[in-house]
């Protein structure tokens, strides 16, 4: 029987490959049979990655990349192509938040900088998405296939308090893939996005956690709502995101947005 989750002779392009979500994802992929360039800013921790993948058997290598600026991108994927072969599979993983997008409680929204919003709207649409589809996206329309996957969140389906513009911003994302999925589906091309629930990382770490590492009164809510009462983990979004990335495993699929959040988005009270 054929394996449904083989991705030897796929090469994987990782946005934002040096992070944590990002990089276990990066890792996983290459477990599968991907070869997988990871392209970041932060080639000390892409470094890393690359290490952990080649001592894992696998074929790696970082290329430096801003998801914000097309010019590097599309250098990176000069190097890529020149070394692996066209992208058949782009996780966008690139994203974050602003400090002064986060609404303290009891501030007033309308006092939200412009600048805060327009940084987190660049930050994981333009550069987490937009960008990377239209010049990754070009190699694979050519070749009539590939498969992206852009990170969303569970605050992309249902808002969150206080991250007001991180929570538009991953809309917007549900939203351009759910478009890009409908103009390329003939093409060979599918696009999909998974949204996260609360997977604790660098960007969220102060609203989760306190200095002394114990959970912050926010977590304690969020936990509290959470069927499986408690945070996920990096490698728990692998499983979906080999399937995605696998024409063999979900070669019907194309416009979903999986979540991907221990139960949080289906709970009320």
């Amino acid at each position: 029987m054929t394996n449904l989750f083989d991705l030897s002779g796929e090469t994987a392009v990782v946005l934002g490959g040096a992070g944590a979500l990002g990089g276990a994802n990066a890792e996983a992929l290459a477990k599968a049979g991907a070869k997988v360039a990871i392209v970041d800013l932060s080639a000390e921790r892409g470094a890393v990655r690359v290490k952990a993948i080649e001592d894992a058997g696998g074929q790696a290598i970082f290329v430096t990349g801003n998801s914000l600026e097309a010019a590097t991108l599309v250098a990176a994927r000069e190097t890529i192509e020149a070394k692996f072969g066209p992208a058949t599979i782009l996780l966008n993983a690139a994203g974050g938040n602003h400090p002064d997008a986060i609404i303290s409680p009891g501030e007033d929204v309308c006092k939200l900088p412009i600048e805060a919003w327009q940084h987190v709207f660049n930050l994981n649409l333009v550069g987490g998405a937009l960008l990377p589809c239209q010049i990754f996206g070009e190699s694979m329309l050519k070749a009539a296939k590939g498969s992206i996957i852009n990170i969303a969140s569970m605050s992309g389906i249902i808002p969150l308090s206080r991250v007001v513009a991180y929570s538009a911003a991953k809309a917007a994302v549900i939203n351009l893939t759910k478009f890009l999925a409908r103009e390329w589906a003939t093409t060979g091309v599918r696009v999909n996005s998974i949204s996260p629930g609360f997977f604790p990382a660098k960007q969220n770490a102060g609203l989760l956690f306190n200095e002394d590492g114990s959970y912050t009164d926010r977590s304690k809510l969020i936990i509290g709502h959470t069927p499986m009462g408690r945070f996920g983990n990096p490698e728990e979004l692998a499983g979906a995101i080999i399937w995605l990335a696998s024409s063999k495993a979900s070669s019907f699929v194309t416009g979903a947005n999986i979540a991907i959040d221990g139960g949080f988005s289906s709970t009320t009270i």
